[in-house]
């Protein structure tokens, strides 16, 4: 019987340094930045057997999410407008909006979830998120599930 995988966001500063250039050589490759496997792994200064050891285990998080359904949780002021804001933000940058709750505000704020498909995303989530936590009125955006 087989084991099924199990995954794990890590901040890329707490992996060792050879995933992080796995998954630049992989970025180099998919972009055309490098032409072949070789090349890319003189770019980023790894061997040739490191990147094919872990070149299917090792992905960017906004890879892995492409093309899913991500659930976003928010912490927001009870201020006219701010969810509007946040909903903008989606349809500028092409994420298509499934469902939307929120709580009623208490205390001067309210948690929203907001879940959207992903594929046509023209930003990474990284950027996303960040783009949405400068908000003005937004205290905290994050993935809550995807």
């Amino acid at each position: 019987m087989t084991k099924k995988p199990k995954y794990y966001i890590v901040e890329a500063s707490a992996l060792p340094e050879v995933f992080v250039k796995v998954a630049e050589a992989k970025r180099l490759l998919s972009t055309g930045e490098a032409s072949t496997v070789n090349e890319a792994t003189r770019m980023t200064d790894i061997s040739r057997s490191a990147f094919y050891k872990y070149r299917d285990a090792v992905l960017p998080f906004q890879n892995m999410m492409s093309g899913r359904i991500i659930t976003f949780q928010f912490l927001m002021h009870d201020v006219p407008g701010v969810l509007s804001s946040v909903l903008q933000i989606f349809a500028q940058e092409k994420a298509n909006i499934l469902t939307v709750n929120s709580t009623i505000p208490t205390n001067g704020s309210a948690t929203a979830t907001i879940t959207a498909e992903t594929m046509d995303l023209t930003a990474s989530l990284e950027e996303l998120l960040k783009t949405l936590g400068e908000i003005p009125g937004v205290v905290k955006a994050e993935v809550l599930a995807g």
